[in-house]
């Protein structure tokens, strides 16, 4: 296996802006999706020299180390997967002192993603990390559906307004606001999340679900439901892109089963600025690559895309 074809995407003489951040291409990865320093210990250099995203999105990190959800941990749907992962992770401390060198040797902007219980936890742990020279944009994960801490700041317009103001205060870098699609009207909190400072918005992360075990009927994942993701959920991504897209004037970022450039495609059309590949990079770990190749060609031959994003493919 390698880590893909040559990266494509629409590179070019233009690239494209996020938050100011120039990047090569308009792909990213989806928090948790891919995991870089499994794959150079895998692919060694050859995934710097072919990396399949043009900004890397870390996986969610938390104050303290988390061990995660109890397994079984994954489910899969004739669509996609149902995960209850529930943020494992090393902690600020250990992200720190042993992933963040690792990360920066990326040949892409670094983009990390926090989580925390209340918005003056998440503005620290925010701070702290933008600190760090290496980390070129904030992603707010307030929106992961196998954690209880963080749900209300995302479903709620008034905490999320709340959380992104405080965050806002102590960190002048980028933030990217992780809406969720289990709120009452994610285009409300998005307006929310705008006005109190966000960057750019990315949405969707999954949606709540759960499975049975066929012998017993008892709930089959460790944490009794997890979160949906893959082609099942791609239609519903799709209209909160275009939802989110049309209420605010800050970027986003879509995501939600995108599996070919045709699907981010539809995402540009619907109003992303930038699309995320998750679930399609457990099944092929160069989709990414394939992904922005494959949407690079669409672009240069699609009149209803902007001219400078064809000149830049």
């Amino acid at each position: 296996m390698t880590p893909g074809p040559g990266r494509g995407g629409l590179a070019g003489a233009g690239g494209v802006e996020l938050c100011g951040v120039r990047l090569r291409g308009p792909v990213l990865n989806g928090s948790g999706t891919f995991d870089a320093l499994a794959a150079r210990r895998a692919f060694g250099d050859a995934l710097l020299e072919r990396f399949p995203f043009d900004a890397f999105v870390s996986k969610t990190i938390t104050r303290e180390p988390r061990q995660g959800n109890p397994p079984p941990r994954l489910w899969e749907t004739p669509a996609g997967l149902i995960n209850s992962i529930g943020l494992p992770n090393r902690g600020l401390d250990g992200f720190i002192a042993h992933d963040l060198p690792r990360l920066a040797e990326l040949p892409v902007p670094l983009v990390v993603s926090v989580m925390a219980p209340s918005p003056e936890a998440l503005a620290d742990l925010a701070a702290r990390v933008a600190q760090r020279e290496e980390v070129t944009m904030i992603e707010l994960n307030v929106s992961c559906p196998n954690v209880k801490t963080g749900l209300v700041m995302g479903a709620e317009p008034v905490e999320a307004g709340r959380a992104v103001d405080r965050v806002r205060r102590v960190v002048e870098k980028p933030l990217i606001l992780k809406l969720t699609p289990n709120a009452a009207s994610p285009a409300e909190v998005a307006r929310a999340a705008e006005q109190a400072g966000a960057d750019a918005l990315s949405l969707v992360n999954t949606l709540r679900g759960m499975a049975l075990d066929p012998r017993t009927g008892a709930p089959w994942l460790g944490g009794g439901t997890g979160g949906v993701s893959g082609a099942a959920i791609r239609a519903v991504a799709l209209e909160q892109v275009h939802s989110v897209a049309g209420a605010v004037a800050v970027p986003v970022v879509g995501m939600g089963g995108i599996a070919t450039g045709r699907d981010a495609a539809d995402f540009l059309r619907a109003g992303a600025t930038c699309v995320a590949v998750g679930t399609e990079s457990f099944r092929d770990p160069g989709a990414g690559a394939r992904v922005a190749a494959d949407l690079s060609a669409i672009v240069a031959e699609s009149r209803d895309f902007a001219p400078a994003m064809r000149a830049s493919a």
